[in-house]
């Protein structure tokens, strides 16, 4: 198993490919360009499973109806922010020219649970605080967390927006990502990687 990270749009959101050896794959949080996304993914060869969302903000949903279209594949998102991928006021992308929404999801996840989608085993946890319906996604197999903008390379998740809440976020990193083993590579939503271990020695929000 591997992955690809690939920032799209103009806030650079890191969408993930995570895929096997026979090229399948689950694609996480396709912000934008949805049509260049799509022919990476056809140059690559993958055979996508699913889209998976870390959360419903507008800079990581705004590929998501053209990517589910191309590849015929169910999208998962947290229940708290089901409305917010067709509502502009909540994904905040209302107060921009171009609002961005999507279909709904075709499953809504709640609580701390086991994901399987095809041949992956996605470990799910709801780490709020960003967002209501924050979600991070751990793959043992990987040794490997998406988090989505739970957790960055020396910084944490905004809490400015709607409903965030930045004592909720900082109890999310220390009660569910900070309890991930050392070694654990850390797939943030934007910038590049880091790990569990790093973060705790060198983030100053922490």
């Amino acid at each position: 198993m591997n992955w690809k990270q690939i920032p799209l749009g103009d806030y650079q959101t890191n969408c993930y490919i995570l895929y096997n050896q026979e090229k399948e794959c689950i694609i996480f949080d396709p912000g934008h360009e949805g049509h260049a996304l799509n022919d990476y993914i056809k140059r690559e060869e993958f055979k996508p499973l699913a889209v998976v969302l870390t959360h419903a903000h507008f800079d990581h949903i705004g590929a998501v109806d053209a990517v589910r279209d191309e590849w015929n594949i169910p999208v998962y998102i947290h229940k708290v922010e089901a409305e917010w991928l067709t509502n502009p006021s909540f994904n905040g992308s209302a107060r921009f020219p171009t609002q961005i929404t999507a279909r709904p999801a075709d499953h809504q996840l709640t609580g701390d649970a086991t994901l399987e989608i095809g041949p992956f085993t996605l470990k799910y946890m709801h780490t709020p605080g960003h967002s209501p319906g924050s979600l991070s996604y751990y793959v043992e197999e990987e040794n490997a967390v998406f988090s989505g903008d739970a957790l960055f390379s020396s910084g944490i998740g905004r809490t400015d927006l709607l409903d965030g809440n930045y004592d909720q976020l900082i109890e999310s990193i220390h009660n569910k990502l900070l309890t991930l083993p050392d070694n654990t590579v850390v797939l943030s939503g934007h910038g590049p990687a880091t790990t569990i271990g790093r973060e705790k020695d060198v983030n100053p929000f922490l």
